[in-house]
């Protein structure tokens, strides 16, 4: 979740147990302010709880961020995240017990600021009983053409190690005969551009790159066996051991005469394992007095991937084969709404503004192509109805400025 801004996720969930890659680039829209040529990011503490519900899982945790100058040209970062997530989803009752674990987070980046270019980078370590994760990050932003043009690359690379938790004598431990690991690659290229007085235009481009143990170890595959059990059986996924993914997304924000602006954003996804995406999203805020309301409506669909499926005719019955819903066929509609309170800091002269911010998400997402397995003894291995997820994403956070 994004700490800063309007304090909403940067993607549509469809299962928050998410790779920890993944939940690690989430923490690059924290732990970096926006990449803007000739321009340090403002002198800001930010404290925020958030809270994740939806499909029998619970995620809740704080974050504190904090930003600082030195002199006119560094900027320096400190972040600290934390999820405690307790699960007992539709995949951990098919063939896992519930769950409960925490993850820590922390992040810190510098940024230099050069003329009308801007060096940024910055590291970030994340670390949870089954699974450590390890990034690092640079990027450049330049500004043109009189300060209406600004061109950023980035790069990224991470390494992560995989565990698989298993119960010895009623104590959770890490299986002995089970260690993985995970390296990642992403590029990024951005470039916005000041179309008129009141109207920006962001295009932004990323190239991501995966190599090693990429499925999940708790999540199996299930496979047709009439007259056993409820029908079928168990078997672990079996993953291609690469993935290589792009995303190019345009954002068009418009300030309107009434002091409100409006934002629309279209977003695609394609990758080597045949997934494709289509993201639209609409954003709205209107400040009064010393209130800024805003809401948002976004749009998610995506197909499954090459190797997918719901239920497989057969053990073995191709090199790859999979059964997590993230890799599902499946469509999101995500409404959401938020306030910002901007107060001042009785007996604290050293601060300059601060805020209170608040932002509520709900989110429904409905499957095509995943089916709800724990009901098979009623309705029939491959006949069960498909899965709908009902999520709500709270967040809250105070922000000062110094």
């Amino acid at each position: 979740m994004q700490l800063n801004g309007a304090a909403r996720g940067t993607r549509t969930l469809s299962d928050v147990r998410l790779n920890p890659f993944a939940r690690t680039l989430l923490t690059l829209c924290v732990c970096t302010a926006p990449v803007l040529g000739g321009v340090l990011p403002e002198d800001r503490a930010d404290v925020m709880w958030h809270y994740y519900n939806g499909g029998d899982i619970t995620v809740e945790g704080p974050s504190v961020l904090i930003r600082k100058k030195v002199g006119d040209n560094l900027s320096f970062t400190l972040n600290y995240y934390e999820d405690m997530i307790s699960s007992a989803s539709i995949d951990v009752k098919l063939s896992a017990s519930p769950y409960h674990e925490k993850r820590t987070q922390w992040s810190g980046g510098v940024d230099y600021l050069h003329g009308k270019s801007t060096y940024s980078a910055g590291a970030i370590t994340s670390k949870e009983p089954d699974y450590k994760a390890n990034t690092i990050y640079f990027s450049l932003a330049q500004d043109m053409f009189g300060d209406l043009t600004t061109l950023s690359l980035g790069y990224r690379r991470g390494w992560d190690q995989i565990f698989r938790d298993i119960k010895v004598n009623g104590e959770i431990v890490n299986d002995p005969t089970f260690h993985e690991r995970a390296d990642h690659r992403g590029y990024s290229l951005g470039l916005s551009q000041i179309l008129t007085r009141n109207t920006l235009a962001i295009f932004n481009y990323e190239l991501l790159t995966d190599q090693g143990y990429l499925a999940n170890p708790y999540r199996k595959i299930r496979y047709l066996s009439p007259g056993q059990g409820e029908g079928f059986t168990l078997a672990d996924q079996v993953y291609p051991d690469t993935r290589t993914s792009n995303a190019a997304s345009i954002s068009v924000k418009h300030y309107l005469p009434w002091r409100a602006a409006i934002t629309g954003q279209y977003r695609y996804f394609r990758d080597t394992w045949g997934i494709r995406a289509n993201t639209l999203e609409v954003d709205y805020a209107q400040p009064w007095h010393n209130w800024t309301f805003d809401g948002l409506l976004r749009y998610y669909r995506q197909n499954a991937a090459d190797f997918y499926s719901d239920l497989f005719p057969r053990a073995d019955y191709q090199n790859f084969m999979a059964r997590d819903r993230e890799l599902a066929a499946f469509q999101t509609y995500t409404v959401g709404v938020g306030a910002a309170y901007q107060f001042h800091v009785p007996g604290a002269p050293w601060v300059s503004r601060s805020t209170f911010n608040l932002h509520l998400e709900h989110f429904l997402a409905s499957y095509s192509d995943f089916r709800n397995a724990l009901l098979a003894p009623e309705y029939g291995a491959g006949n069960e109805p498909l899965y709908k997820l009902n999520a709500n994403v709270l967040t809250g956070f105070v922000s000062i400025w110094y």
